[in-house]
């Protein structure tokens, strides 16, 4: 019998069915040894050997592997290719004694080292056939990784549990994402806005009714730019110049450009489209990766290589030739090089497996957004195998007959092959209008124009944009940090830590997240520096080559940042805000802290625990307080009090802990539910009308205290309380509407 030991039990499952009963299948469900969590677990005097333990949860699923390696002829192991794949592998062997399996019987190969870019019958039965040895250097690599980041965040962090407040971290990557976000928002805050116009003119041609569009160019010959005209005088100045001016065509250029389509797929480029295109956080992106790829669907989903194998780029010229024509299928196949260091160019980029279906739907995914992500991948695959596109680009410079001779620029591009982009374009992750902007009317140089309309166009210079998904990776990407893997959980540690918060999409830094980084900048340049990062980085890529000895990489790190820590330890200040606001024990002023439910002010005397609200949270305190007077326990009918918990403000019974009851505070509208009043067994009291936030990406709606038990529901949101009053009336003289579904 052979035992095969993969990672994921959806993996073992999918690679289960290509093997027939001589093969047994089982996961380690990850890793199966790690470093304790109570302590720091290096020991740094031994040459930064870590003490690996099996945690609880893994015991049985270890004791079972071992059960089954005793009886096995040959281990398999076919976790993935990258670092942290070699790295389970390595333990298993280390933890299931494969090792004194093999002494045992020194006559057979007991322990296999397979590895594959896809799973699908031909790549597992060809890394059946050619096994490998276990890449010690990718193992130290990860090793080293985990290594670094242990000494920094249980270095770090208690540090600023003691300065700052209990339950904060930091860390070697998060801590330079959460910089990255902070100072954005400083370039956006102290960003000075400055006001320039622009002026647009319609012409047509003499004979014709063929409107298009021109900007003001130039000014005697000089390049008015974006910024040349500063305020609306100036604008209005040039116009007054220009009034009654005949029009020519001075100048026609006309030209031919070819777009080239992107590469395949990497993980930084699947999740940076898949924000812009389908709205993906980069961890969503990423669970559904990992689930198409364990169920067979797309090749390995962690890479930064953009290579294809042979057979996916013969693949895919058939299918382009079969589904779009010959046209669009190229002679020869094209091939991308990979830019980043390190990459590993065995590996393949993301692509479907069978680039014959075309759809998720025809693989029976069963879950839309799978689908839409294997659409994505299959699209941005065969298009990156398509002719490019040809594109006519026409600039026309239309002059005024005046002494300053200003001129009018039109632009105009219309597409002569679409090649790829009948297929796929990349996504932007600015505002800006399309190139194509279509087709001009056939003119000629030295025709008269009419001119139909002159308008100035206020303009005012923007802020850099906050950060999304799809910037933030490619910030990081760009600047070195991380590796393909880390992208997701890094952006998703500095949510749950709460240093950032995302807001219709887009990066701010909370008050905490803000004050850890000043703190850490001040103090710990080094680990919160963008070159620094990226320079551990590159030695692990050089680790992993094997270039460098891991223990040593980790040597020249801990010295100096343990002594600094020391230092900074003895010298930094616990960091304390004082408010203007006296205690109502002591009479001096209160002090700001952290809470988990956010600042909060107390007793500056040690030991007295006296806590009051923020002076603006408390104004909110007392304003709810005074819209819910009314309200009464449902549990024991006593007066209810305003509460600020984690998901924001609600009420509590008065009698709490004693008694437990709770309601919601809702933003009653002053009409009481029609629904409840129409009713015609009515028992109970009529629910109000309240607004109501979508959990989702829905916008508010309206709907009735009593919901679930009564069913009112208002899909748009009226924008004034006469248009919900008469909304509210006109759906009570339409009853059939009453049960609508938003």
């Amino acid at each position: 019998m052979n035992l095969v030991i993969v990672e994921s039990p959806t993996k073992a499952k999918t690679i289960g069915k290509f093997l027939g009963k001589d093969f047994t299948v089982e996961s380690s469900y990850g890793h199966i040894r790690d470093l304790p969590k109570s302590k720091t677990g290096i020991d740094v005097k031994n040459n930064f050997e870590p003490q690996y333990e099996i945690p609880a949860k893994a015991k049985p699923v270890v004791a079972n592997l071992k059960k089954l390696a005793a009886g096995a002829d040959t281990v398999i192991l076919a976790t993935d290719e990258d670092r942290e794949g070699e790295a389970i592998a390595w333990h298993l062997i280390q933890a299931l004694d494969l090792n004194k399996i093999n002494k045992k019987k020194p006559e057979k190969k007991n322990i296999e080292r397979i590895a594959f870019h896809e799973i699908t019958k031909d790549a597992i039965l060809e890394a059946l056939k050619n096994p490998r040895a276990l890449d010690i250097n990718l193992v130290d690599a990860q090793q080293a990784r985990r290594v670094l980041d242990r000494l920094v965040g249980y270095g770090l962090s208690p540090f600023l549990w003691r300065k700052v407040r209990y339950g904060l971290s930091a860390g070697r990557v998060q801590s330079v994402a959460v910089r990255l976000v902070v100072e954005r928002e400083r370039l956006i805050n102290a960003f000075d806005k400055q006001e320039y116009w622009s002026i647009e003119a319609q012409f047509s041609p003499e004979k014709g009714k063929t409107f298009f569009s021109a900007t003001l160019f130039s000014i005697s010959g000089k390049s008015v730019g974006k910024m040349g005209i500063k305020n609306e005088a100036e604008a209005k100045d040039i116009i007054e110049g220009i009034k009654g001016a005949a029009y020519r065509i001075a100048e026609i250029a006309v030209k031919d450009v070819k777009r080239y389509p992107a590469p395949p797929f990497t993980t930084s480029t699947l999740q940076q489209e898949a924000a812009r295109k389908l709205g993906f956080s980069a961890k969503q992106t990423m669970m559904l990766a990992q689930r198409l790829y364990e169920n067979g669907f797309i090749t390995y989903m962690r890479t930064d290589s953009v290579n294809l194998a042979a057979s996916a780029l013969e693949a895919a010229g058939g299918v382009i030739e079969k589904e779009f024509g010959r046209d669009y299928r190229l002679p020869e196949p094209r091939r991308y090089a990979t830019k980043s260091k390190g990459a590993q160019e065995a590996h393949e980029a993301i692509r479907p497996t069978d680039l014959r279906a075309a759809s998720g739907r025809e693989l029976d995914l069963k879950e839309k957004n799978s689908e839409r992500l294997y659409d994505l991948i299959w699209k941005r695959t065969i298009a990156s195998q398509m002719k490019e596109a040809l594109l006519e680009q026409t600039a026309v410079d239309i002059e005024a007959g005046t002494a300053k001779k200003e001129t009018f620029r039109a632009n105009g591009q219309v597409v002569k092959f679409d090649g790829f982009i009948r297929v796929y374009t990349e996504g932007k992750d600015d505002d800006a209008a399309d190139e194509i902007e279509g087709r001009l009317p056939k003119l000629e140089q030295g025709e008269n124009v009419r001119q139909d309309g002159i308008t100035p166009i206020q303009h005012f210079t923007e802020p850099p944009a906050r950060y999304t998904d799809a910037t933030l990776v490619k910030a990081l990407e760009a600047e070195g940090i991380g590796r393909p893997s880390t992208y997701a959980p890094t952006l998703s540690t500095i949510q749950d830590r709460e240093y950032v918060e995302k807001i219709d999409k887009k990066y701010r830094p909370t008050e905490i997240g803000t004050l850890v980084n000043d703190l850490l900048v001040e103090n710990f340049p080094e680990i919160v520096d963008i070159k620094f990062t990226s320079h551990v980085e590159e030695e692990l890529d050089d680790i992993a080559e094997g270039k460098v000895k891991w223990t040593d990489v980790c040597a020249e790190f801990y010295g100096p940042f343990k002594k600094h820590l020391d230092e900074k330890e003895a010298t930094v200040e616990k960091q304390i805000e004082i408010s203007t606001t006296p205690c109502p024990h002591c009479g001096k002023p209160m002090i700001i802290k952290f809470g988990r439910m956010g600042k909060f002010l107390a007793c500056p005397e040690p030991g007295v625990k006296v806590t009051l609200p923020m002076p603006e949270e408390a104004a909110k305190i007392k304003e709810l307080e005074e819209k819910t007077k009314d309200e009464r326990c449902p549990i024991c009918g006593k007066p209810m009090k305003v509460v600020r918990g984690r998901f924001g403000f609600f009420l509590g019974c008065i009698d709490y802990p004693q008694c437990k009851g709770i309601a919601k505070i809702w933003d009653k509208t002053g009409f009481k539910c029609p629904n409840c009043l129409a009713s015609p067994d009515r028992k109970e009291k009529p629910g109000d009308i309240v607004l109501k936030k979508s959990r989702g990406r829905g916008k508010p709606f309206y709907a009735c205290t009593r919901y679930p038990d009564c069913t009112f529901l208002m899909n748009k949101k009226p924008e004034s309380v006469a248009e919900l009053e008469e909304a509210l009336k006109h759906w009570k003289e339409n009853p059939s509407k009453k049960k609508s579904k938003r």
